[in-house]
């Protein structure tokens, strides 16, 4: 149903040699000038407005107070599963206790 293709490689017909590299003529060139940095660049300049200011820091405060509450409430489950926990390890402890006195 789903047979992948495989590549086939050409095979060579015959022995390959590297082609013949003939010495060239050595030339002395001046070296270029260094090129001239850009006096200044025409990248605009970050401009904030006020009702721009306000949004961003209205919204940098609703993250934190969003990322905080989550926090908060990972730590406040972890904190109830330990409580449960520990009372049930007492009430199984007593119940244990209680039956080996009985006997």
């Amino acid at each position: 149903m789903l047979r992948p293709k495989i590549p086939t490689m050409p095979t060579p017909t015959g022995i390959v040699s590297p082609p013949l590299v003939e010495p060239t003529a050595v030339v002395q060139h001046n070296p270029a000038p260094a090129p001239v940095a850009p006096a200044a660049t025409t990248r605009p300049t970050v401009q904030l407005t006020p009702g721009a200011l306000v949004a961003l820091v209205g919204g940098g405060t609703a993250v934190v107070l969003v990322v905080g509450a989550v926090l908060v409430s990972m730590l406040l489950a972890v904190a109830i599963t330990a409580a449960s926990v520990a009372v049930c390890a007492v009430v199984l402890r007593s119940l244990l206790a209680s039956e080996t006195k009985r006997r």
